[in-house]
């Protein structure tokens, strides 16, 4: 496994196993139940995402996890913008989603 799929790894497992206290982090009236278990929703995807780019980092694999993560970082945005109760989470969430996406193109671009 890449290191970048591993750091993926990582995360999504935080995801999945503590997400309240990750969510209380950023904002301790944001980790209601609802944030919850959409942060555990999100941490499965990462896992997954990560299984399929660590053991196919090929250019197309790492390109759609770059479109993923760019419609993940765009949803989060538009989050924050209707909902000001989760903005700070809904802005820190865009920021690394759309960090693990310039990642994988970045890696996309690497690939032979």
């Amino acid at each position: 496994m890449t290191s970048p799929a591993l750091a993926r790894a990582v995360w999504g497992t935080a995801l999945v196993t503590v997400p309240r206290p990750l969510l209380r982090r950023l904002d301790p009236a944001g980790a209601d139940d609802r944030a919850v278990a959409v942060a555990r929703v999100l941490g499965v995807r990462h896992l997954v995402q990560a299984a399929l780019t660590g053991a196919l980092p090929c250019r197309p694999v790492l390109l759609a996890g770059a479109v993923a993560d760019a419609a993940h970082g765009a949803s989060m945005l538009a989050l924050a913008g209707w909902d000001p109760g989760r903005r700070r989470v809904a802005l820190v969430d865009a920021a690394l989603a759309l960090g693990w996406g310039a990642a994988s193109w970045a890696g996309a671009g690497r690939v032979r």
